[in-house]
């Protein structure tokens, strides 16, 4: 090895080689799946028009990677804190580069589907010890800063995503929007074997959830299925396994030691309102992405690049003001930024209904995508506290697993179910008419789960939240 890790006793202190070792092999390794994240909008229409794929296809290639995703980061925290977080994270990111070169190199739909599913496993197991690697290897008074170094920075890939992915998709193709996973993978390792030292959580229980993490993925990928491939028996049978492996997995974490999910963190009505509140923002923002990028290249016209770019009023708001809304939140307490950004990004959702033939992005796009982008940043930090104080300070990482988890899932339900509540399906996603119709009903769709989110907020959420151990 050529670099000397301090051990996790000792603490690394900021501002040596061994602290940015850690920080950059953790922001490549979390760089990884956000990156991926934002480029598969983007490449969308290319991959369908190649692979000759229907608009349920489309759909699953999207929530194929949440599903597997928000099933099992739970137990990818679980598995990190007991067997080691870099020696998981390093198999994460191996993992998820090997699914990554199947995607890259899928001759169909089916296997790309398939392929997206795997790459989501890798994810879970690589994007909660990105954080937890920091946590374990920092001195506590070092954490902060390196947490604050970390999080810019995965804001920064998060930004590239849309350019990166349009250009390839673009002027070489949009296999190469998982390919280029390759390299990064390697380098993370890398750095990953050479700079972090291991740490693991002493106090993790030593038996994993895995009946658990199996009803959980069993519960969601059940009710998707049934939301995207709506009609016809095998609808309601998906339908019923989802529901029956949904009570299943409540009474299992109620019985199990050491469970995945512990539901008694649900008895705080804050714990749980902010749950609700997230699942209902993030099924919004998961929709509008997904069809304000399709409603660009098919009715719009835009090619990848452009579409891809055009979003990006919601990542430089992110950057520049998420920090903000966090200073903001703690200064008046959560209740009014967690209210009146949903609201405020739902007024930003309705001004995209203008998106049309003659779109124009200045016009059209931009002013839409910041109110959104402001919106969500005054909210985010708010809310991310909200739920870590809510939860006892020994289950703070569990708590906020689990609000990452229900934030996924709630993308991953609306991309499924949307789509068929606006009348779409089979090829529509080509149809400029059709496609065009259905966008502004699941627009508007999106603004009143955002409205919703707000107003439950208003009526939950205290004003200040005082910590569960206090």
């Amino acid at each position: 090895m050529s670099g000397t890790p301090a051990s996790a006793a000792n603490g690394v202190a900021w501002g040596t080689p061994t602290a940015r070792g850690v920080v950059a092999a953790a922001t490549l390794g979390s760089g990884l799946t956000l990156l991926d994240g934002t480029v598969v909008n983007v490449a969308l229409r290319s991959m369908g028009d190649d692979l000759g794929a229907s608009l349920e296809q489309l759909q699953w290639i999207t929530n194929g990677y949440f599903l597997s995703l928000a099933s099992l980061i739970l137990l990818g925290g679980s598995l990190g804190d007991r067997l080691g977080r870099r020696r998981v994270f390093v198999i994460g990111t191996v993992w998820f580069a090997l699914a990554s070169l199947l995607c890259g190199v899928a001759p169909n739909a089916e296997v790309l589907i398939a392929a997206r599913v795997l790459q989501g496993i890798g994810g879970a197991l690589l994007t909660p010890g990105s954080l937890a690697m920091i946590q374990g290897a920092f001195r506590a008074e070092d954490r902060s800063r390196a947490i604050g170094a970390w999080s810019g920075l995965g804001g920064i890939a998060a930004a590239l995503g849309p350019l990166v992915g349009g250009l390839l998709v673009d002027h070489a193709s949009w296999r190469w929007i998982f390919l280029i996973n390759l390299p990064l993978a390697a380098l993370t390792v890398w750095l990953a074997q050479t700079w972090v030292p291991e740490t693991r959580d002493p106090r993790a229980h030593t038996r994993f959830d895995v009946p658990g993490a199996a009803l959980a993925s069993l519960a969601l990928a059940g009710t998707t299925w049934a939301l995207t491939e709506a009609g016809g028996a095998a609808t309601w049978w998906a339908a019923g396994v989802g529901v029956v492996a949904a009570a299943a997995f409540v009474v299992v974490e109620r019985r199990t030691r050491g469970p995945m999910v512990p539901l008694g963190l649900f008895a705080d009505r804050t714990f749980s309102a902010a749950n609700l509140m997230t699942l209902l923002v993030y099924a919004a923002l998961g929709a509008i992405l997904f069809f304000l990028v399709l409603q660009l290249q098919t009715v719009g016209g835009y090619n990848a690049l452009e579409a891809g770019l055009a979003t990006l009023p919601i990542t430089a708001c992110m950057l520049l003001l998420a920090a903000r809304g966090g200073a903001l939140g703690e200064r008046i307490g959560p209740r009014i930024p967690m209210t009146f950004g949903p609201i405020v990004m739902a007024g930003g959702t309705l001004w995209l209904l203008s998106v049309g033939p003659d779109v124009s992005w200045l016009r059209d796009v931009a002013p839409g995508l910041t109110v959104f982008g402001l919106g969500l940043a005054l909210m985010v930090a708010p809310l991310t506290a909200t739920v870590l104080a809510a939860a006892p300070d020994e289950e703070a990482g569990i708590a906020s697993g689990i609000n990452n988890a229900v934030a996924r899932a709630g993308s991953l339900l609306a991309v499924a179910a949307l789509p068929m509540a606006v009348g779409l399906a089979g090829d529509d996603y080509r149809d400029p008419a059709r496609f065009d119709s259905a966008y502004g009903s699941a627009m508007t769709a999106c603004a009143v789960l955002l409205v919703v989110g707000g107003l439950i907020s208003w009526i939950t959420i205290p004003h200040r939240v005082q910590s569960s151990d206090a």
